[in-house]
């Protein structure tokens, strides 16, 4: 196994070496790690499986940032930033919610009982 890590680095380096990675995009930047914390440990792999094949929803975006907000107003001990946080949570709120209604109901009534008792949180 030693021996085809070292004919592999070779020919990473000898591509580096003759500028083939050159053109890729973010060459020579750092790379942009996602804050995975907000997903349990055990989801995550499937996760990132299914946002790089274009299937995470704005949804579970808006939801990884209202944890975010209500992060920073817990923390916040000015009043004027607090109140613009408060705003800030209430506007993705209302977006969230907005989302939740347009889905298309499930045929599935589990999933039909969870989505009713989602919905009773954001009432």
């Amino acid at each position: 196994m030693d021996v085809i890590w070292r004919i592999a680095e070779d020919k990473i380096r000898e591509s580096i070496k003759n500028g083939e990675f050159a053109n890729l995009p973010g060459f020579g930047k750092p790379m942009e790690l996602e804050d995975l914390s907000h997903i349990p440990e055990d989801l995550r792999i499937g996760y990132l499986m299914l946002k790089n094949a274009g299937y995470v929803s704005e949804e579970a975006d808006l939801k990884k940032e209202l944890l975010s907000i209500e992060d920073l107003i817990r923390c916040c001990k000015n009043e004027s930033e607090k109140e613009k946080l408060e705003k800030k949570l209430n506007e993705k709120l209302l977006r969230l919610h907005m989302l939740m209604k347009k889905r298309k109901s499930s045929n599935s009534v589990a999933l039909r009982d969870y989505q009713e008792r989602i919905n009773e949180k954001f009432r």
